[in-house]
């Protein structure tokens, strides 16, 4: 489940975190691009009513498609796990080519050094990488978009030979008639992480910003046909 908005703006959205039931494999936090300049304690609270369900908590860290400092990077990490005592890390627009592979896999190695191997790192550059990205992050998050585009979209053969565990599909824009195409289309391509909205990204709003009116009922469809999770 990607990031929502403030706990003050979303509070079902939160509150729904919470609820036993949904298979849920990760979460995002995601205060500003990132911990923010300050702990919030709104935040805080939220998070620990998360945590009582078992849900991990992902800090998110904007690498600007390999572009960001490897120290300011760092900097976000440990703030997120002194501030908010995150579980793992969802790295946004993570690079994509071969020449930044080597650095991403450092950031990597370093992330997992301050998790003391408690949790996740998720690759998220919305689109497939390099094939030796694979083997960098825990995960990658392999579409980021539209469900116009997700409809037609395609995974490349190297794909095929990892576990749908190391794949996830983040799709808005999802029409309810079409929720079980947008659920056969991430098993075919072999995602096993998935997340469905009918939110959309029209006149700039943010589309992961809230649940999808169809919640409860991608929740029982998921539940009924594993995989993919979300």
């Amino acid at each position: 489940m990607p990031a929502f908005a403030h706990p003050l703006v979303a509070p079902a959205e939160w509150a729904e975190l919470a609820r036993p039931g949904p298979p849920l494999d990760w979460t995002v936090l995601d205060v500003a691009r990132g911990p923010g300049g300050r702990p919030d304690p709104l935040y805080g609270e939220a998070l620990a009513r998360v945590r009582e369900n078992a849900v991990p908590v992902l800090g998110l860290l904007d690498a600007a498609d390999g572009a960001r400092p490897f120290a300011d990077l760092v900097t976000d990490a440990s703030r997120h796990l002194d501030w908010y005592r995150v579980d793992g890390f969802y790295l946004h627009r993570a690079p994509t080519g071969p020449e930044h592979a080597a650095a991403c896999g450092r950031l990597v190695l370093t992330l997992r050094a301050l998790l003391d191997g408690r949790g996740p790192v998720v690759l998220a550059p919305g689109t497939h990488p390099d094939p030796r990205y694979a083997g960098i992050g825990d995960q990658l998050v392999t579409f980021a978009g539209p469900w116009t585009a997700y409809r037609w979209s395609e995974a490349p053969q190297w794909t095929a030979g990892h576990p749908p565990s190391r794949f996830a599909h983040l799709v808005h824009g999802v029409p309810a008639p079409h929720l079980d195409t947008a659920l056969r289309i991430a098993r075919w391509q072999g995602a096993g992480t998935v997340f469905l909205t009918d939110r959309d990204d029209r006149d700039g709003a943010d589309p992961w910003a809230g649940l999808p009116r169809y919640w409860r009922e991608m929740v029982r469809k998921v539940l009924m046909e594993p995989p993919p999770s979300m």
